[in-house]
């Protein structure tokens, strides 16, 4: 919600970016694209549908997870996800669960690319000059 309200309802860039930095970038770097980030055919159709003019005080008691605090308490947002649904069907409405416990389905993902770089400098590089040795 704060990237949508500060990002797109603030002007800085558009839907299409809002949906790449949410969902599209992810699945491509975890290479879970196109069946996930992306709306067609053969995707998985897990899809948050967004209230783009409703406003919202962030609170921890509207968090879904297992935390007894939120860094962004008090915060006012323009723009909420008002259904969830999970490969086409609805799970999630107006603040409430509605699917089925069990629901979900596991996918392995890629080794995203950043954690396949070398661990170690290459030989004969020294990271205090920040120069190779001959």
């Amino acid at each position: 919600p704060l990237l949508f309200s500060e990002g797109v309802m603030g002007g800085r860039f558009g839907l299409e970016r809002f949906v790449a930095l949410n969902s599209t970038n992810a699945a491509r770097i975890y290479g879970l694209y196109p069946r996930k980030g992306t709306i067609a055919i053969g995707s998985d159709a897990d899809l948050a549908i967004w209230d783009e003019n409703k406003q919202v005080t962030i609170t921890q008691s509207i968090m879904h997870d297992a935390m007894d605090y939120t860094p962004y308490e008090g915060v006012e947002v323009t723009g909420w996800p008002v259904i969830t649904l999970l490969r086409g069907s609805p799970v999630w409405r107006d603040g409430e669960f509605t699917g089925r416990e069990g629901g979900g389905m596991f996918h392995r993902c890629d080794t995203p690319p950043a954690l396949n770089a070398p661990t170690r400098f290459p030989t004969g590089f020294d990271p205090i000059s920040g120069k190779y040795a001959p």
